[in-house]
């Protein structure tokens, strides 16, 4: 028998009123479980247990919602109980608006408490201090490769990386009007403005383009004055009350950036091995013919793979050059740990800058 509208109108009500119920259950469990966490000093906050609740929770779902759909819901569900027990305070480039932002949100869940910060620097020094617990920092481009100005900085910092979320990245030009007539200067961060060059150029081929701190600033600035345009997101859009002239203007169609996410180890130790794990080091060699060859071949003999590797200048007015890997697997694996030994033998500096369960 076919129900009408109505009838189904009243099982969703009833429904969601059942769901409230047992969210609220929840909440209480996990109230409980921050006060034995506070007695234990166990850290409040654990990205590798999010992942298992999500992947166990994706593995009983037998549709119609989407695994991708899911997952957002439980993060969502996990992120308002973890505020519960202990809201996370969380560093980003801001201001609001920003990828870094969303990406902020989407790795945390929205119930955190914001840190928006107007450089990269000002991220780690947030969360090395303790305004923040942890820090969302992007390291690389599907299109412009490597954040430098990140990895120069985790370099010499005390912070490790304990998590990674990979965002798809969706530039739109956004104006007071609708119109890309009579636009005179378009702001964004070098990043954005390097991954729209070809649109850029194609499209706006005598406009300045103005670096900005942040897309979000770009697009701040933008709502200042009618001949001026920013790139940034849907989210920037909404936040600045602007137009979007021109949608997905990114280079590639594809474009994502992967951040890291940063903390001091005594607020989260490494996690453990979760079986799809990267391990982050930056090393430096002796400057002598195969020395870079010599670092791989540990790899090679324990059969580790490598999934990144660049170089950054030492800055030392020698040519020296640091080193920066990311290793599939986590150093308690005893191929891994075997490797990474060798390694670290043949280096004239090794710093280990994290291991985590690898982003989506």
């Amino acid at each position: 028998m076919t129900s009408n509208l109505a009838d189904l109108r009243i099982q969703i009500d009833a429904l969601d009123k059942e769901l409230l119920t047992l969210l609220n259950r929840r909440a209480l469990v996990a109230e409980q479980v921050g006060e034995v966490k506070k007695r234990e000093g166990t850290p409040f906050f654990r990205p590798d247990r999010v992942a298992q609740v999500i992947e166990k929770i994706q593995q009983a779902n037998t549709g119609p919602l989407k695994n991708e759909h899911v997952a957002a819901v439980w993060r969502e569900i996990m992120s308002a109980c973890l505020a519960l027990e202990s809201p996370v305070a969380v560093a980003y480039l801001g201001p609001a608006g920003t990828f870094s932002e969303q990406a902020a949100l989407e790795f945390f869940g929205t119930s955190i408490e914001h840190v928006p910060c107007l450089r990269f620097v000002e991220v780690l020094r947030a969360t090395a201090a303790g305004s923040a617990s942890y820090g969302v920092v992007p390291v690389e481009n599907s299109t412009e490769g490597v954040v430098s100005r990140s990895l120069d900085l985790l370099l010499n910092s005390p912070l490790h990386i304990v998590g990674e979320i990979s965002l798809m990245v969706r530039h739109n030009l956004l104006r007071l009007s609708d119109s890309l007539d009579n636009i005179e200067v378009v702001y964004a961060h070098p990043q954005a403005l390097a991954q729209c060059q070809n649109w850029l150029t194609n499209h706006l081929p005598h406009v300045e383009r103005r670096a900005a701190a942040s897309n979000a600033e770009g697009a701040r600035l933008a709502s200042t004055n009618p001949a001026w345009a920013g790139i940034a997101s849907d989210r920037a859009a909404s936040q600045f009350s602007l137009h979007s002239a021109a949608r997905a203007i990114q280079d590639d169609a594809f474009n994502r950036t992967r951040f890291a996410v940063i903390c001091l180890p005594q607020t989260l130790p490494s996690p453990l091995a979760s079986g799809k794990d990267c391990t982050s080091i930056v090393v430096s060699v002796p400057n002598r013919p195969g020395a870079v060859h010599d670092i791989l071949v540990p790899l090679k003999n324990h059969g580790v793979s490598m999934t990144r590797f660049e170089s950054r200048p030492a800055r030392s007015g020698q040519w020296e050059y640091y080193f920066y890997i990311d290793l599939q697997g986590h150093p308690t694996q005893d191929h891994v740990k075997a490797a990474l030994a060798d390694l670290q033998r043949l280096c004239a500096f090794y710093k280990i800058l994290g291991t985590y369960p690898v982003g989506e």
